[in-house]
C-alpha cells in the first residue's frame, strides 16, 4: 500500500464472492466507509479521513466488490449485490451493527442497506449520496479507463493534501488499474448500475421516509453531480435527521473540504 497512514492496518477478509481488502484503523463503534463509483477508487479514497475519524471510531474503509485489489465477480451486478455484500463484509467481521458512511455511489449502497437491514445500522451518514433523483451518467455508459496522467488530473482537481499524499495517491489509485480482470469486471457493474431500469428500481425515494436510525445528511451546497436539491429530499424524507452542509462544498468534499467533512463526522458518530 503506498499510501502510508499511521495506525492503519491494510487487511483482507475472504467473503462469499472471494477476498476483499479493507483498512482498518481505531478502537470504539465499528464504521463502515463505502466508497463512490470512481473506477480507481477504494478504500483509499477516505485516506484523508481514516485517521482523524479513527481516534473515535473504528474505521473500516472498504474495497466494494468490483473496486480495489481484491477479486472480482465475473458478471453484470449493482444495487442489491453491492448492499449484500455489507452484510457479507459485517458477517465475515462478526459484526452485528454499525455505523454506515456512504459517499456518492456509497450513499445509494447506504440508502439501501439502512432501508432493508436496519438492525445492522446503528448511525447512517448520507455523504453527496446518489439515488433519490434517477438518470443514467453518460460518464458510465461511455466509460475508457483513464490513463496515469489522467488519474494525476483528476486527484488535483478532487483532493487537496500534502505533496507526498498527492504522491502517494496518485499511486495506489494507478495500481488498482493494474490489477488483472478490473476494467472487465468495472465495465459489468457499469452496464447493470447505469441501466435506467435498474436506477428506477432501486431509487431511494420510497425507502427513505422508512428509514429510522439515527442520520446525517452531509453535502456541498456547489455539488454538480448531485445538486443540493437531493441532499433537502434525503433530509426532509428521513424523520429527524441531520442536515449538514459545507458551504461552496463540491461533490468531492471528503478530500477536498477533509477537515470540515471529519470535524462533522466525528460530532455525529462520536
Amino acid at each position: 500500500m503506498p499510501i502510508q497512514l499511521p495506525g492503519v492496518e491494510e487487511k483482507f477478509v475472504e467473503l462469499s464472492h472471494g477476498r476483499t481488502r479493507y483498512l482498518d484503523a481505531g478502537s470504539g463503534d465499528p464504521t463502515i466507509l463505502i466508497h463512490g463509483v470512481t473506477y480507481t477508487g477504494g478504500g483509499h479514497s477516505w485516506a484523508l479521513n481514516i485517521g482523524p475519524l479513527s481516534e473515535k471510531v473504528r474505521v473500516l474503509a472498504v474495497d466494494c466488490v468490483g473496486w480495489g485489489f481484491g477479486d472480482f465477480l465475473q458478471q453484470e451486478y449493482s444495487f442489491a449485490y453491492l448492499v449484500d455484500f455489507i452484510r457479507d463484509f459485517q458477517d465475515a467481521l462478526g459484526l452485528e451493527k454499525t455505523n454506515i458512511v456512504g459517499h456518492s455511489m456509497g450513499g445509494w449502497l447506504a440508502s439501501v442497506f439502512a432501508y432493508e437491514s436496519p438492525e445492522r445500522v446503528n448511525k447512517l451518514v448520507l455523504l453527496a449520496a446518489g439515488g433519490s433523483k434517477v438518470r443514467t451518467l453518460n460518464s458510465m455508459t461511455e466509460f475508457q479507463a483513464p490513463t496515469r496522467e489522467g488519474i494525476r488530473k483528476h486527484l488535483d482537481a478532487t483532493v487537496k493534501a500534502s505533496p507526498e499524499m498527492m504522491d502517494a495517491l496518485e499511486e495506489e489509485h494507478f495500481k488498482t488499474t493494474e490489477v488483472p480482470g478490473h476494467l472487465d469486471a468495472y465495465r459489468r457493474v457499469l452496464a447493470h448500475m447505469n441501466n435506467g431500469e435498474t436506477r428506477n428500481r432501486y431509487n431511494t425515494q420510497r425507502r427513505l421516509s422508512h428509514v429510522k436510525v439515527p442520520s446525517m445528511v452531509l453535502w456541498g451546497t456547489a455539488d454538480e453531480v448531485n445538486d443540493i436539491e437531493m441532499a433537502h429530499i434525503c433530509n426532509n424524507l428521513i424523520e429527524g435527521s441531520k442536515l449538514v452542509l459545507v458551504e461552496g462544498g463540491d461533490h468531492f468534499i471528503p478530500t477536498n473540504r477533509s477537515e470540515e467533512v471529519n470535524k462533522a463526522l466525528l460530532e455525529f458518530l462520536g
